[in-house]
């Protein structure tokens, strides 16, 4: 259930990004909420905020040991813990969707434009969102299990 979960990740995420591709000029803004949120589209050759641009490889390399290290806690450590098998789905479809426009676009497409508070955050994308929400879901199982652990030790 849970790769089920990251698959439809996965296609959610790129069926987003081949709207955006084929709908939308790069620079193209489509106003949803005035001075909040508008579908932009925009390419990114690097990570976060356009970090460390062009380094392919160094994406694939990271891609590919993360989505393996995932794997193994889902099949391992997070057996039983459903909270944090949905964290690691989360972060498996965040990771494979930008993956694949890495390998095959050799750029990732994002296109949500948010302003909080007058701040123009980063653009980003459905795979970039799955990565946030499933590093929050990770964090809150990791904090209830570490309480379930404490509540055993002392009592």
């Amino acid at each position: 259930m849970y790769y089920l979960l990251a698959l439809l990740v996965v296609l959610l995420d790129q069926w987003t990004k081949w709207l955006v591709v084929k709908s939308m000029e790069i620079g193209e803004s489509v106003e949803i909420i005035k001075d909040f949120f508008y579908i932009t589209s925009h390419r990114n050759r690097g990570a976060a905020w356009g970090m460390l641009e062009g380094q392919f490889w160094l994406f694939y390399l990271i891609t590919l040991v993360v989505v393996a290290g995932i794997v193994y806690y889902m099949q391992t450590e997070a057996k039983n813990k459903p909270l944090m098998k949905s964290a690691l789905a989360f972060l498996l479809g965040g990771a494979i969707g930008n993956f694949i426009d890495r390998v095959f676009r050799k750029e990732v497409v994002d296109f949500f434009n948010t302003y909080i508070f007058n701040y123009d955050f980063p653009i980003f994308n459905i795979a970039d969102a799955a990565l946030t929400f499933g590093v929050i879901l990770l964090f809150i199982a990791m904090f209830m299990e570490d309480r379930k652990e404490k509540r055993k030790v002392n009592g």
